[in-house]
Parts: structure tokens; C-alpha cells; sequence
């Protein structure tokens, strides 16, 4: 057994090479440098209980050591993503916004989006809307220039056709103020 040992080690160290070059996730990387430990100690006729206790060693004291560092240069923490651009951004309503009736979509900047809306607001089409946060792949939007729809309200707006709210429902005008 012991004249196999460095070919034993050797293989173990190509197979922890092998599958940590596939998974790159840190899973063996640190038993490999262990191995090569063993390989070396067999090479220059070490016991095989040397041989066991540097691969044991040698993985743990990498792990213990290395693990953390690498981690830190390997995690790159929240990915920004060109879809955070349209945070912020004026867009057009393209079909009805219905919260209740889960539909509804927007364009922004060029692409449509799957939207709805804070509360239960409904939007007609080509009404102006600003984009508040993405959840999933959808958007969620507000009625642009502080118009705030609601039902329920008391006061029928008459300009809500022109402002692109559907017939019927109530709206809430509110000024900035200076």
C-alpha cells in the first residue's frame, strides 16, 4: 500500500482539481491542497499516518485560514441590473392597470412591462405613470404629475378621461407644496 500512496494521493489531489474547477464554489479546493501535502510527504517516503495526518492538516488549516479571505474576494454582494434604471421613470399605460383583475402593463423606456399599482387604483391606457420599485418582473407604478386615484372618494373628477383614468373612477388632485 504504501509504495501506491503518492499515486493514491496524486489522484485524490486531480480529482479535489477536477471538481472544484467545475462547481467553483470553494467545495474542495482546500482538501486538494491537503492532498498535494500528502503527495509530497509520500514522494519523500514519509508514513502513511504522516501522510493522512498532513492531508488532515494541511485541508483544515486552509479551510480555517483561506475560506473566509476567498469568500470576501469572491462575493460581490447585490448586482445591479440595467432593469434598476427604470426606477424613477415617466412610462405610458399600454393595457388597463387592474390590481384586482391582475393585469395590466406599461411602457418604459422602450420595453413593456407587466404593472400594477400601489392600493386598488385602476389606470386606462396612455395614462402617464412613474415607476416606484420593480418586485418580480413587474413594475410598480403611480399615477405621474401627484395624481393620486382612489376609490371610494367622494368627488368624481371630470377631467379623468382627460388625464387617462378610467370613466368612473374617483380622483384626488394634490399640489406640490413650494
Amino acid at each position: 500500500m504504501e509504495e501506491y500512496s503518492t499515486y493514491i494521493w496524486l489522484g485524490l489531489t486531480i480529482l479535489f482539481v477536477v471538481v472544484e474547477s467545475s462547481t467553483w464554489a470553494l467545495t474542495s479546493v482546500w482538501f486538494a491542497l491537503g492532498a498535494l501535502g500528502a503527495t509530497i510527504a509520500a514522494l519523500f517516503g514519509g508514513d502513511i499516518w504522516l501522510q493522512v495526518m498532513l492531508f488532515v492538516l494541511i485541508s483544515g488549516l486552509s479551510i480555517a485560514a483561506l475560506r473566509p479571505f476567498a469568500r470576501a474576494m469572491l462575493v460581490q454582494g447585490k448586482v445591479s441590473t440595467n432593469a434598476d434604471r427604470v426606477i424613477g421613470r415617466e412610462g405610458v399605460v399600454t393595457e388597463e392597470i387592474d390590481n384586482l383583475e391582475n393585469r395590466g402593463q406599461v411602457l418604459v423606456d422602450g420595453r413593456v412591462w407587466t404593472a400594477r399599482t400601489e392600493g386598488e387604483v385602476r389606470l386606462s391606457p396612455d395614462s402617464t405613470v412613474r415607476v416606484l420599485r420593480i418586485e418580480g418582473v413587474k413594475v410598480i407604478v403611480e399615477p405621474y404629475m401627484a395624481e393620486t386615484i382612489s376609490q371610494g372618494q367622494e368627488a368624481q373628477a371630470e377631467e379623468a378621461p382627460k388625464a387617462g383614468v378610467a370613466e368612473g373612477t374617483t380622483i384626488q388632485i394634490e399640489e406640490e407644496e413650494n
